[in-house]
């Protein structure tokens, strides 16, 4: 497999997790039906690649936490994605 292969997967992989935390994140805000299908396996998801930054932050507005606790991971994936990418394509 090539480098640019390589770093589009990695890159794609990256965007895919941040999409699933934003994704939580809206869902959330807007108030979905918890008890739904799709939107219980975006929480699941979600809390999975965020399971390492859950609590984090501790406040006493509820979307206030989700949006903090959720963003942070999705930022963090952006940025070690597509700079892996990028450093690979460089290569």
């Amino acid at each position: 497999m090539d480098r640019r292969r390589m770093a589009l997967i990695i890159h794609s992989i990256a965007d895919v997790a941040a999409v699933f935390l934003g994704l939580w994140i809206l869902l959330y805000l807007l108030d979905a039906n918890q008890a739904n299908v799709f939107v219980d396996f975006v929480h699941g998801v979600a809390s999975w690649l965020a399971g390492w930054s859950q609590d984090i932050f501790i406040m006493d507005v509820e979307g206030l936490r989700v949006f903090f606790n959720y963003a942070l991971p999705a930022l963090i994936y952006l940025a070690v994605g597509h700079g892996a990418a990028a450093w690979l394509r460089r290569l």
